[in-house]
């Protein structure tokens, strides 16, 4: 985000315009990737995973929406309205129950404290989304998803 500011009844948040759009775009259009192009994207995402743990940051929101692709094909991560901040505190575990249902750690359906981890799960069910096409689990059944 670059600048934010609000009026009396709107807040306005200012960011980089991205002008490769969305990864979900680009993977709905193909329907999947070549294993070359799905490694380069989670080694892009892995990596900015890293960063952000490093800086005590949970993301559980990983999803080819909130990735976006810029001019030159490499990725940036938005939308961190999910995002857990740790930095300040000793425990770095999280029990809000919240994310994408199809991307969703085990940990945080049962509703048991989780932590970065559930990251890392996110990430092999975009890898095998980019993959395949098609996320592992789907339901239209919520309840049966889950």
């Amino acid at each position: 985000m670059r600048f934010a500011f609000q009026t009396q009844s709107k807040l306005f948040l200012v960011f980089d315009y991205v002008q490769g759009g969305e990864l979900f775009f680009h993977l709905d259009k193909s329907q999947y990737f070549t294993e070359e192009r799905a490694r380069f994207y989670a080694a892009e995402v892995l990596l900015t995973l890293e960063f952000l743990h490093s800086k005590k940051i949970i993301f559980r929101d990983l999803k080819p929406e909130n990735i976006l692709l810029d001019t030159t094909g490499h990725i940036k991560i938005t939308d961190f309205g999910l995002a857990k901040d740790f930095s300040g505190k000793a425990k770095e575990k999280a029990n809000s129950f919240c994310g994408t249902a199809e991307y969703l750690a085990p940990e945080i359906v049962k509703g048991i404290e989780y932590d970065k981890s559930v990251d890392y799960w996110a990430l092999a069910i975009l890898l095998y989304e980019m993959l395949t096409g098609a996320p592992p689990f789907e339901d239209d059944n919520r309840k049966n998803l889950y």
